[in-house]
């Protein structure tokens, strides 16, 4: 046949697709402090959210028509910025707490896992994709955020500078939300520092960003699926953090980890976090192929999502430390 074309399998483009539930319902997202705490301040976090969490799940059985909706449970713990006690006593702990509570931990996911996996280097990957919102009236005098390690949603304040002789200094200028309604909620978001040994220590708004992304199923490294759930067979954890796999599945009959929308139940001291990872979403190029599945599973089993990947989010803040 000579008009046959071959071509390397390796030369086509291949994106890995995601199983995915209605809604990924986040239990909790806490420090290490929270934790060293005690059980007591882990039993009040779960008796908090316990309502909250059946408030979530009868709205997602709204949207889902009446019929029933999956839903996963997930809970993130802080390993990436301290470590404190073990998996092995930790974790049992954690899932005691919410069993008492009436609530069930699908996936237990560690944070360090959203800064590297494996040899994936996930936050590096997701930090390549940011493309800055132009400002009105900007000409390109402010450094990128790759280069500063700061976004903002709209324009800076003008920086002072020390006028010539014989003139004036020029006049202070409020920083503006580039989407204001009105009035501006102007933010800057710190994605990274670097410590004075060269090592890049990502932001926790960066993170959470990371983790959203892996929750909608739309987190993506050449082509492959990241946060993977490992199932744990098992009756113990390790002693070591990094023995634990960045995403265990402890509830074999769980619905998929990610889903078209996700929801969180955080303490409201998490607020300004969260309104620092809808900045970063909203200046994301998510992959496109893995945007374009979702956008297909989704029209075929008549499930609404909105264009935007920030509004896919939700949350529920609860008052408390």
């Amino acid at each position: 046949m000579k008009d046959a074309v071959f071509r390397e399998t390796t030369a086509e483009p291949r994106t890995q697709s995601v199983p995915l539930s209605h809604l990924s319902l986040e239990l909790g997202h806490l420090y290490m402090e929270d934790f060293e705490a005690g059980p007591g301040r882990l039993r009040r976090h779960f008796e908090a959210v316990r309502p909250w969490a059946e408030a979530a799940r009868s709205a997602a059985a709204d949207r889902a028509g009446g019929g029933r909706p999956r839903i996963s449970t997930c809970f993130l713990v802080d390993d990436y910025f301290t470590r404190f006690s073990r998996p092995a006593e930790l974790v049992p702990l954690l899932l005691a707490e919410a069993g008492r509570a009436g609530l069930t931990v699908d996936y237990l996911a560690r944070e360090s896992g959203c800064a590297v996996n494996g040899k994936v280097p996930v936050a590096e990957a997701v930090a390549g994709r940011i493309v800055e919102e132009p400002p009105p009236g900007s000409y390109g005098n402010r450094p990128p955020a790759a280069q500063t390690g700061w976004l903002a949603n709209g324009v800076r304040s003008p920086a002072a500078r020390t006028p010539q002789a014989m003139q004036r200094a020029a006049a202070w200028q409020p920083p503006t939300e580039t989407a204001a309604r009105r009035h501006s909620v102007f933010l800057d978001v710190e994605l990274f520092s670097d410590t004075p040994d060269g090592q890049r220590v990502w932001s926790c708004p960066f993170l959470a960003a990371v983790w959203q992304l892996a929750r909608l199923g739309l987190l993506r490294h050449q082509g492959d699926a990241v946060l993977d759930p490992h199932p744990h067979t098992g009756s113990a954890f390790p002693d070591d953090w990094d023995e634990l796999p960045a995403l265990v599945r402890l509830n074999p009959r769980a619905a998929p980890f990610a889903a078209y929308r996700t929801c969180s139940m955080l303490p409201n001291r998490f607020l300004p976090v969260e309104h620092a990872v809808r900045v970063i979403l909203d200046q994301l190029e998510v992959d496109a192929e893995a945007l374009r599945q979702v956008g297909e599973r989704s029209a075929r089993e008549n499930v609404s999502l909105p264009a935007s990947v920030a509004d896919r989010v939700s949350y529920l803040f609860y008052a408390g430390s």
